[in-house]
């Protein structure tokens, strides 16, 4: 791994890429920066999130701070045990957590950031959303590269494209990879072609979905975007430009 790149590991996923790892229903990626490392969802299960952590190579106490996208088990269910073994950084979560959560995790010595609705920067170049959606509401992260944005999401529940058209207007600048669960498992094959259609036209570049986004989903997604299409689980390995700071 190199400690100058600017990577996305995806560490946690219902399908695995590489020998090795294993798959489970959840998500978490990690994002390996010049001068920081952000662990985004923990999964559900704290020892597959460990385990795979360990066969990709990932030194958890190099993690600078962790962000949780929104309040389920199979995004948050990996938390506590990756505290135990490093408990000294920041986790940033919606206010709309549970307080009883919020307790827990400061009492394992980390600080908790809660985030608003508004968007917050967590270091140079790095944003959250702030947390969108009124039944569910979650948090995405934003990278702010020299090729376009890269949106980070963990399941979507606000909509997929209200929240690419939430960046898009916070930003005013095109999407270079949009990444995620997108959730939508239970769309028809037209719904998810007009969403596909729509994102292109919002200016998504690549696209990578994971997760809860559904095998229909993939498959359309992957015939729409043609060679810009990434296949995803856990153990995928990506690239990034550099960040714009």
């Amino acid at each position: 791994m190199n400690n100058t790149s600017t990577q996305i590991l995806l560490l946690y996923d219902n399908k695995s890429l590489k020998k090795g790892l294993t798959s489970d229903w959840g998500f978490s990626c990690l994002i390996i920066l010049p001068q920081y490392r952000i662990l985004f969802d923990t999964g559900g299960n704290p020892s597959i999130l460990l385990e795979n952590m360990r066969e990709m190579g990932v030194d958890h106490e190099k993690i600078d701070s962790v962000i949780l996208s929104h309040w389920h088990g199979d995004h948050v269910g990996g938390l506590s045990g990756f505290l135990q073994c490093q408990h000294s950084l920041t986790v940033y979560i919606p206010k709309s957590f549970p307080n009883s959560f919020k307790n827990e995790t400061c009492l394992t010595g980390a600080d908790v950031e809660e985030i608003g609705r508004d968007t917050v920067i967590i270091h140079p170049g790095v944003h959250s959303t702030g947390q969108l959606g009124w039944n569910i509401k979650e948090q995405s992260l934003i990278l702010q590269t020299a090729k376009g944005l890269v949106i980070i999401t963990g399941c979507a529940h606000p909509g997929i494209l209200k929240i690419v058209d939430h960046v898009r207007k916070l930003f005013k600048e095109d999407i270079y990879l949009l990444i995620g669960g997108f959730h939508l498992m239970h769309n028809s094959s037209s719904e998810i072609m007009g969403i596909a259609e729509n994102l292109k036209a919002l200016k998504v570049e690549m696209i990578a979905p994971c997760h809860c986004s559904g095998d229909d989903a993939r498959e359309l997604f992957s015939s729409h975007y043609g060679e810009n299409y990434i296949e995803c689980g856990a153990g995928l390995s990506l690239n990034l430009p550099a960040l714009k700071v």
